[in-house]
């Protein structure tokens, strides 16, 4: 079920996305008298699941569920229409309209893109306002991931600074560290404030370890739910109860509690509890998933988190700044990817799909649309034949010498552009696969 409803938020924000951008396109063709032949929503070889012909346009909705496009006469695209340009250009066609009425009808679908994630960013921020825990109230310190223990940090360190600078929060840590290249952290480790300096090439290993999370806060564990028919209510745990051990093992926060349950999975433990200020050994029997049947008390009970509330006129500039931030912080990420752990890292649309929530959760939904939309207006703005960017940079060429390129030049070009695109396709679909095949 889980992999259903992740499905069906991927491909709803993707025909949201991909429908406004080919608007994008469409709207100023029309507007300049351009003919558009198509209109599609998913792509329709041999056979469509839907069309209707209306004011000249074929509005259609393909059968393979990603992507979209629209088909403008007299232009050079994936269908190679080389019938139709090997005649005299008509004056509906896109080759017959000045250039600067092309660049516009080429860059409407990445313009929109990139408007549409700052307004849903509005939206989110107006409507739901913003949540963050902020770094001063990580007080137990935090959980360290295996490739930051290496590098000298330890599970209870309470980050200060990175670089000097205190962050807003934990996420921000990491992303200084594998996106902007930050390298010295001051910690405070057992009220003594200690320096760990991380090696220039740690991004490599965070990217081959395939850790999502590099630090997390550490939850103490109050007992705050036992289930009736769980290991826990039989050795007569109680609400209230404080964690301390597994088996003489230290596990006073969740993830230590967790650790230690996964060792004893369909063997008796002793569990240690401290209750009314006394310490309690229970011996129980840890079910063969780990679990003992209770709950922990909710992250508020433990932690003051922040919360920012935004009138319409707050939002805006806010949400617009947001817009810029998630832009400016994917193209500096792009630097990960050329190297051979970083394009191992590479995903498809199996690992898109695995970012929406495992349940339908509206906020979720948009920010991730807000977020994929501002990648599709990059991605499709890139300098690449077969991609908006590539039809931008021919026109400029044109505007900028007055001679247009070669028809055969185009053609070559957009070809090379589509094998590169269906290249990078199977590559990073063949990634999924391919993790999903050896996780």
């Amino acid at each position: 079920m889980e992999i259903l409803i992740k499905g069906a938020q991927l491909i709803l924000s993707l025909s949201i996305l991909v429908v406004l951008h080919e608007l994008g396109h469409f709207l100023p063709a029309r507007y300049f008298g351009t003919r558009v032949e198509k209109f599609y929503l998913f792509f329709d070889p041999w056979f469509s699941l839907w069309k209707k012909q209306w004011r000249g346009t074929e509005f259609g909705i393909g059968w393979i569920p990603f992507g979209g496009y629209v088909k403008i006469s007299g232009m050079i695209d994936e269908s190679m229409d080389k019938e139709q340009l090997s005649k005299p250009a008509e004056p509906w066609e896109f080759r017959s309209k000045p250039a600067w009425q092309r660049l516009i009808i080429m860059v409407g679908g990445v313009t929109v893109n990139l408007l549409l994630g700052m307004l849903i960013y509005i939206g989110i921020l107006f409507t739901w306002g913003r949540d963050y825990l902020p770094l001063s109230e990580v007080k137990y310190g935090v959980h360290v991931s295996e490739v930051m223990q290496r590098q000298g940090l330890q599970d209870g360190d309470r980050i200060l600074a990175v670089e000097g600078a205190a962050p807003r929060t934990l996420e921000e840590v990491g992303k200084t560290i594998l996106i902007d290249g930050a390298r010295t952290l001051t910690v405070d480790r057992m009220g003594a404030t200690t320096t760990v300096v991380l090696p220039p090439n740690v991004q490599d290993s965070i990217l081959a370890s395939g850790e999502k999370t590099l630090f997390s806060p550490r939850v103490p564990f109050t007992v705050d739910t036992v289930m009736a028919d769980g290991p826990a209510a039989g050795a007569g745990m109680r609400k209230g109860d404080k964690l301390v051990a597994v088996n003489d093992v230290t596990a006073k926060y969740y993830a230590d509690v967790r650790k230690e349950l996964e060792r004893w999975k369909g063997r008796q433990a002793k569990v240690t509890v401290e209750r009314d200020g006394a310490v309690t050994d229970l011996m129980l029997t840890v079910r063969d998933d780990g679990t003992i049947g209770i709950g922990n008390q909710v992250p508020t009970a433990y932690f003051q988190f922040a919360h920012e509330e935004f009138g319409l006129l707050a939002a805006i500039p806010a949400g617009i700044r947001y817009g810029w931030e998630t832009l400016g912080g994917y193209v500096r990420s792009l630097k990960l990817v050329f190297s051979r752990t970083g394009a191992s890292q590479i995903g498809g649309f199996g690992a898109i799909g695995g970012l929406f929530s495992p349940t339908w959760d509206w906020q979720v939904f948009w920010n991730m649309t807000a977020f994929l939309s501002i990648i599709l207006a990059f991605m499709n703005i890139l300098p690449i034949p077969a991609l908006d960017g590539g039809h931008v940079i021919f026109l400029l060429y044109e505007m900028i010498t007055g001679r247009a390129p070669n028809q055969r030049v185009l053609e070559v070009a957009q070809m090379i552009g589509m094998v590169l695109l269906l290249g990078l396709i199977l590559f990073a679909n063949g990634n999924d696969l391919f993790k999903a095949i050896t996780r």
